[in-house]
């Protein structure tokens, strides 16, 4: 019988504690999230700034319905890309320093779209050159499957690791059949798992020194690091010719959806010209576009982040006192590992039981024996929200070696 596998595949999944399922909302207000009629504390949105509900998107999207009405109605190159597409993308090429920006319906499509189109030659046309993205070993899923389809051959370093990176790069151009090459070095702004930051200007001074360049995923830190939250290259203090690719999404710290890409003039219009992604899905609502920008301008100007920064150190200083092992993530993610599907599991469900959603991360999103709470904060909880929490970790952490602890229900 055809697809066979399917069945045998979910088996799989669902023995080894690895099951995925969807939970369904029946409403979110603030740092609650309401779900089968009971509410929680919700320590899992990227919603980092808690600008998701704000006025000032509540209003975007308001004011761009109003104006342009609920979709964007064609692709961006026939007519779906409107003043509101142009705004948002003049914006961002300005706080940034870009020569040019390009939006995407999602941060996933836009690494697809980058790999393939950098690396995917179009027809008739002969590459002169070797092709290499060379990749932090933790870059999300987006951009390797993104390369794994690409023409390019992929390699990865350790982990934030610039030496093994430099292994990497001496070994590409030692075995190099000639002396042109186009590498492209990646990382991510601040990994989504563990939390923690790319070290920057290392990475921009190796990629310089070897003629690659250096792409920038920085979905989880645009928003919220830097002088004005314009994410980890602003923090880092880097311009378009140390990070000639700078990609971002909007559905985390700012609270709407879609992403963008950002470079020079001549990278923007060879996307356009030659990005499927973008060439041949419907843009984006202009109603979104609108909201985004709203929400741009709103982080610029208000106290979220500090509000945000202030939370985090409020709980790592919680739970080191209580004895509870975190990682040196100083991020909004905070993650706690457990290193067992089922326990981790088991410890989410009897949060959970308190009150507290707190996801639990298991492989293959994460490596297998690092399975983990992946705890977020936000600018939207209250110190009382915090301490909740870490009472709930303390009590739940002290019997989670019991042997009946995974089985019990409440």
């Amino acid at each position: 019988m055809a697809f066979d596998f399917i069945q045998a595949a979910l088996a799989a999944r669902r023995k080894d504690n690895l099951f995925r399922q969807v939970t369904t909302l029946d409403s979110a207000v603030g740092a609650l999230i309401e779900v089968g009629g009971q509410y929680y504390l919700n320590f899992s949105s990227n919603d980092y700034l808690g600008m998701r509900q704000s006025t000032a998107v509540m209003q975007g999207w308001v004011d761009g319905i109003g104006q342009f009405g609920g979709g964007s109605g064609a692709s961006p190159l026939v007519t779906g890309h409107t003043q509101a597409h142009q705004a948002l993308q003049d914006y961002l090429a300005g706080v940034l320093g870009r020569d040019a920006v390009l939006l995407f319906n999602s941060g996933f499509a836009a690494n697809q779209a980058l790999c393939q189109a950098l690396f995917q030659l179009p027809v008739n046309q002969k590459r002169a050159s070797e092709g290499y993205i060379v990749a932090d070993k933790l870059m999300h899923a987006s951009l390797l499957e993104g390369a794994m389809g690409s023409d390019a051959t992929l390699r990865r370093f350790a982990h934030n690791d610039c030496a093994h990176l430099q292994k990497q790069l001496d070994k590409i151009h030692a075995g190099a059949k000639s002396t042109a090459q186009d590498i492209l070095l990646v990382t991510e702004g601040v990994y989504s798992m563990d939390g923690d930051e790319a070290p920057l200007s290392e990475l921009a001074i190796i990629s310089e020194q070897h003629k690659s360049w250096l792409m920038v995923d920085d979905a989880h830190g645009f928003g919220v690091l830097g002088k004005t939250g314009m994410g980890a290259v602003e923090k880092h203090v880097l311009n378009q010719e140390q990070v000639p690719i700078l990609m971002a999404t909007f559905g985390k710290a700012i609270g709407t959806a879609g992403a963008f890409v950002s470079g020079s003039q001549d990278l923007i219009d060879y996307l356009t010209n030659f990005a499927k992604h973008y060439i041949y899905s419907t843009a984006m609502p202009p109603a979104q576009a609108v909201a985004t920008l709203a929400s741009l301008h709103t982080i610029e100007q208000s106290e979220q982040r500090a509000l945000l920064h202030d939370n985090i150190a409020y709980f790592r200083q919680l739970a080191t006192a209580a004895g509870i092992a975190l990682t040196p993530s100083m991020t909004a993610i905070q993650p706690i590992i457990i290193g067992s599907p089922e326990l981790a599991i088991a410890i989410s469900q009897r949060l959970r039981n308190m009150g507290l959603w707190v996801s639990a991360i298991r492989t293959p999103t994460v490596p297998k024996g690092t399975d983990r709470l992946r705890i977020t904060l936000s600018a939207s909880h209250h110190k009382k929200d915090i301490q909740a929490l870490v009472d709930g970790l303390i009590l739940v952490m002290e019997r989670a070696n019991e042997a009946k602890f995974i089985g019990e229900k409440r």
